[in-house]
């Protein structure tokens, strides 16, 4: 067996498991689940029409790994539409299998494990599928600092010199997992100069951009390197997904683009990899970017339920409206603090509630590593607003009188 496997740490949703394996649900109130973010809106009606229309000629053929060009035109015409974003469709496109297993791919492809100390970087708390790139690629994982204080921004200053001169990929997501906070324009100019400076490649993590609460759109990458006059888009590549923005998780559809010198050897990879798509997921991926509505109406879903549920939990805990995504991010009351012995105030939180009031909801230490003797993600919990808000409201009243019974 590959012996970097014992690196890997189990996934949130198996240390979940195991710490809910001895709790009984309260059978007075129905389950709702917080726990995950897998968006339950409805899948657009033409997206299913699209994909079944090509089911009859879409699987009788072995896919392209760089995919039809049809798909290829279309992303990059969504790119221009979104972000003002130019690129070629042919050289600087790539139709992936959804930004999870192409971010993990990528890492395989980036990284060079015959360097010494091969570093791959990113922020901690992190979505893990970064760390257990890293760990398979052969590098050694940098965990970034982030702050509280500053709706958990990164803190790339406190990355020391000589772990820079190490590292060869950097993972970035905007909008983030879990804060859904947002990389300003000052914030990707440090990253680029810092890239010049030490030649590591960036992978900008986008799968939640379009789900968002301000007037203004979230700043992109790509978009960034443009305003920045990085036309060429040197040692950058952007990873989106149809995932969370037309609600098809189950489709596994997105796209990487960027810098097409890195462009052509992810191609290579995955054509060894096996990363084609099916030409029926094509199809409807190619009518989910060409369509805006559908994205319009979701996103108006998203806010008329976090208009509604947010200041519901902000009577009981620390939390706030994020920039974007779908997840509320809150600190859990001192309480919980040594509430159960061998537990952290956010386990222990969880462990009630779904005792209590049957509601779902991930300890924010999972989704973080204890680095310096701290977790940034303890103490707090990761909430997935996902389903319709009448369900979302009734989490909400229990975890307020749950916090109220338990104060």
């Amino acid at each position: 067996m590959n012996p970097k496997l014992s690196l890997l740490q189990p996934y949130p949703f198996e240390r979940l498991r195991k710490l809910f394996a001895d709790v009984i649900p309260n059978p007075d109130h129905s389950p709702i689940s917080l726990g995950i973010g897998e968006p339950k809106h409805a899948t657009p009606e033409f997206l299913k029409q699209a994909l079944a229309a090509a089911l009859d000629t879409g699987l009788t053929t072995y896919p392209a790994t760089a995919g039809e060009p049809a798909l290829r035109q279309a992303c990059a015409a969504w790119l221009h539409r979104r972000y003002g974003v130019s690129v070629n469709p042919a050289t600087q496109v790539l139709p992936v299998n959804g930004s999870r297993e192409a971010l993990f791919a990528f890492a395989q492809t980036v990284i060079d494990p015959t360097q010494p100390g091969a570093t791959l970087v990113f922020p901690n708390p992190f979505y893990q599928i970064y760390e257990g790139a890293a760990f398979l690629s052969g590098a050694r994982p940098h965990y970034v600092a982030s702050d509280p204080a500053r709706n958990f921004a990164v803190d790339w200053d406190s990355v020391p010199e000589a772990v820079w001169a190490q590292t060869q990929l950097v993972f970035v997501c905007s909008p983030g997992n879990p804060t859904g906070a947002v990389m300003p324009l000052d914030e990707w100019k440090k990253l680029f100069d810092l890239s010049d400076r030490f030649g590591f490649v960036i992978a900008s993590d986008e799968c939640y951009s379009e789900i968002y609460f301000r007037d203004e759109p979230p700043l992109g990458g790509l978009e960034a390197a443009l305003k920045l006059g990085r036309t060429d888009f040197k040692n950058l590549l952007m990873f989106t997904s149809l995932s969370k923005r037309s609600n098809v998780p189950g489709l596994r559809s997105g796209f990487v683009a960027g810098d097409a010198a890195l462009i052509k050897p992810f191609l290579l990879y995955r054509t060894y990899h096996g990363g084609a798509m099916s030409p029926a997921v094509q199809a409807a991926s190619v009518a989910a970017w060409n369509d805006e509505a559908h994205v319009v109406d979701n996103r108006r879903q998203y806010r008329e339920k976090f208009a509604q549920v947010t200041p519901v939990m902000a009577q009981v805990l620390d939390v706030a409206l994020p920039d974007a995504a779908f997840y509320l991010w809150a600190e859990v009351p001192a309480v919980f603090e040594g509430r159960i012995p061998g537990l952290t105030a956010d386990e222990a939180f969880a462990r009630e509630l779904l005792a209590q009031y049957n509601v779902t909801v991930l300890p924010g230490s999972y989704l973080a590593r204890e680095v310096a003797g701290a977790n940034p993600g303890q103490a707090r919990i990761r909430m997935a607003l996902v389903a319709g808000s009448a369900e979302c409201l009734e989490a909400a009243g229990r975890i307020n009188a749950f916090v109220f019974h338990n104060d």
